[in-house]
Order: C-alpha cells, then sequence, then structure tokens
C-alpha cells in the first residue's frame, strides 16, 4: 500500500510558508521553495522526526496519560488502564498504520485552525514543532 505524507498541510518552511505534498514515484515527499528550486524532501524523514518527538513526550508518562484516557473514556478500571498504557508503549506500531491511511483530513484541518505547526529546514530537518496549549516545563524563559 502506498504511504501518505502524515502531516500534510501542517508543515511549514522556517520563514514560515506552507510546504506543499507531492510524490516521486510511489515515494511522498514535502517541497519545499528554496527561492525557486523546489526541494522535495521525503516525507518518511520528517514525519518519523515528529513522531519520535511524540514519543519523547510520552516517555515516562504512560501511567498518567492511561488513567486519563481511561478518565475520559468512563471506564477506570485496570484492565482498561492497562490496555491504554500498552498502546502506548508500542507507538512505532502506530505510526505504520497512521503512515498507510494518514490523518484523517478534517482532524488536520482542525489542527492547523488550532495553530499546530511542523517548521522544518530546506533540508528536511524538523526545526520546531509548535503545539498551542502545551506548557513549556523546560525552565527556559
Amino acid at each position: 500500500m502506498l504511504k501518505k505524507a502524515v502531516f500534510e498541510g501542517l508543515v511549514f518552511d522556517e520563514f514560515g510558508n506552507p510546504v506543499e505534498s507531492g510524490r516521486i514515484g510511489n515515494e511522498p515527499c514535502y517541497i519545499v521553495d528554496d527561492a525557486g528550486f523546489r526541494r522535495h524532501i521525503s516525507a518518511e524523514d520528517v514525519d518519523r522526526q515528529v513522531w519520535a518527538y511524540f514519543q519523547t513526550q510520552i516517555e515516562g508518562h504512560e501511567d498518567l496519560l492511561s488513567e486519563k484516557a481511561a478518565e475520559m473514556l468512563g471506564q477506570v478500571d485496570i484492565f482498561t488502564m492497562a490496555a491504554i498504557q500498552n498502546q502506548l508503549k508500542d507507538m512505532n506500531t502506530h505510526y505504520e498504520k497512521l503512515a498507510e491511511l494518514g490523518i484523517p483530513e478534517d482532524t488536520r484541518m482542525y489542527l492547523g485552525m488550532m495553530g499546530f505547526r511542523i517548521i522544518i529546514s530546506i533540508h528536511g530537518e524538523v526545526l520546531e514543532i509548535i503545539q498551542p496549549g502545551i506548557i513549556d516545563d523546560s525552565g527556559d524563559d
């Protein structure tokens, strides 16, 4: 099955310009305008960097996240929390499914309207992930 650019419509260059998505053969790409030269960057490379960032945000917080997710589902029992926690620990499998299906368009539009942005360099390096509503607890001012 063909893979998709997971974060299509949510990726921007370092100057704030939206990055297009396209394909080279069967490979999805993000297309960055570099002063008129259209650089095709493997979407998988960018998407995996973002996914790795999300994984680092989850690591060590699986207990709390599974408890809160169970509360949201209205099923605060040990079995539900264990199942959710197990899913959180198996993030790589979820990425593979997401790369095949992509994020639904309405969800991507909602994320964009909320201000979610992925900023990349012209070489495809993720420079910043902007997540409105997330509090920076790094201690840097």
